[in-house]
């Protein structure tokens, strides 16, 4: 059986809303309206799970009674429709103690993608091209935009590095947990003697940071700029468009180039420091915590091996959850990857409600 959350955190919630809600109705400031819209539409859903659980509380306390009626009828209709409100019951009290689960702050957020060849030479930097495809193919079905940041394109194809952000609501949500080495077995197309070939690539995630995630003062800033490069070494234009910024107080360096627009390369590059930085900052944060888990699925180390895709027998294995899919090509062209991403979440999930349980 399920157990629901305290009545009294129960009580607040519905409180809070209430308090939200006749806020906004007395039509406050701009600000206050942006910041309270947002707070209640994360209640919103809360409090709908919370008056389901209260309605089938009062449901199994109404046949509960009636197993005690006088009329045999009733207790008998009572007893039939007692084991089904029980368990109606225990499924809305696990629903409610998911939607209560500690929120990640950056959960809502945008997204830095960063993809790096590693082991494999060209074929690394191919599957790095692979990979962001997948990404961007995924992005595509969610609604999200992609926008490439900077790229090093491989010898043969595909990118030594590239970082692009990824746009929109809860993306980091979705894809924190693709951070990782991702490790790739398949006959390279200059094999002439059929052997598999294992490559990999480094994926990070980063969330995108605001001016109010995390504080950059100028003076610890090192911009240089420069002429942007492009494929083979070839100038892309006589302006000095690409901007080189270094943070001074961590050594963090950021790189962006663009065709045109050296303004734009600035603020590409003060976002993605940005969201190194504070990323830095929420892995320091969660270190200690991050050490107590026997799990690393959601723990960001991006030197664990968290997945391979064999193409030969046409798999996907994530081992952090030791589940398999037979649909490496569905995977790869992102129609799939929720199948994944889906179980990662659930087992997330799953390891903090037990660690609650645990407390």
């Amino acid at each position: 059986m399920s157990i629901a959350p305290p009545a009294d955190r129960l009580n607040a919630i519905l409180a809070r809303h209430d308090i939200v809600t006749a806020t906004l109705n007395a039509a406050p400031d701009g600000d206050t309206i942006v910041a309270l819209s947002r707070e209640l539409s994360e209640l919103d859903g809360v409090v709908d799970a919370i008056r389901a659980y209260r309605a089938m509380e009062e449901n199994l306390q109404g046949l509960q009674a009636m197993l005690e009626d006088s009329d045999p009828e009733m207790r008998a209709l009572a007893h039939e429709e007692v084991p089904g409100a029980r368990e109606d019951l225990d499924r809305a009290a696990q629903a409610l103690r998911l939607m209560l689960l500690p929120k990640d702050e950056a959960d809502e957020k945008s997204a830095i993608l960063e993809i790096r060849a590693g082991t494999g030479g060209d074929e690394a930097a191919l599957f790095a091209g692979d990979l962001l495809r997948m990404y961007t193919r995924y992005a595509d079905l969610k609604g999200w935009k992609v926008e490439v940041v900077s790229e090093s394109e491989g010898t043969a194809g595909g990118y030594k590095e590239v970082v692009a952000e990824v746009k929109g609501r809860g993306v980091f949500a979705r894809l924190k947990f693709e951070s990782g080495v991702h490790r790739v077995q398949r006959v390279p197309d200059t094999e002439t003697q059929g052997r598999i070939h294992t490559s990999a690539a480094t994926v990070a995630v980063l969330p995108e940071a605001e001016d109010v995630d995390i504080a950059i003062n100028d003076a610890d800033l090192k911009i240089d700029t420069m002429r942007a490069q492009g494929a083979g070494g070839q100038h892309v234009n006589k302006t000095e468009s690409a901007i080189r910024i270094t943070h001074l107080p961590t050594g963090t360096v950021v790189f962006v180039q663009d065709e045109r627009s050296q303004h734009k390369n600035r603020a590409r590059a003060l976002s993605l420091l940005r969201a190194r930085l504070y990323d830095a900052e929420r892995t320091a944060k969660d270190a200690a915590r991050a050490a107590d888990r026997k799990s690393q699925v959601g723990s960001g180390d991006r030197s664990e091996r968290i997945r391979t895709y064999n193409f030969p027998q046409g798999r996907v294995t994530d081992h952090r959850i030791n589940l398999t899919l037979y649909k490496l090509e569905e995977v790869i062209a992102g129609n799939a990857l929720d199948e994944l991403i889906d179980a990662l979440i659930t087992d997330h999930q799953a390891s903090l409600l037990a660690d609650q349980e645990a407390a």
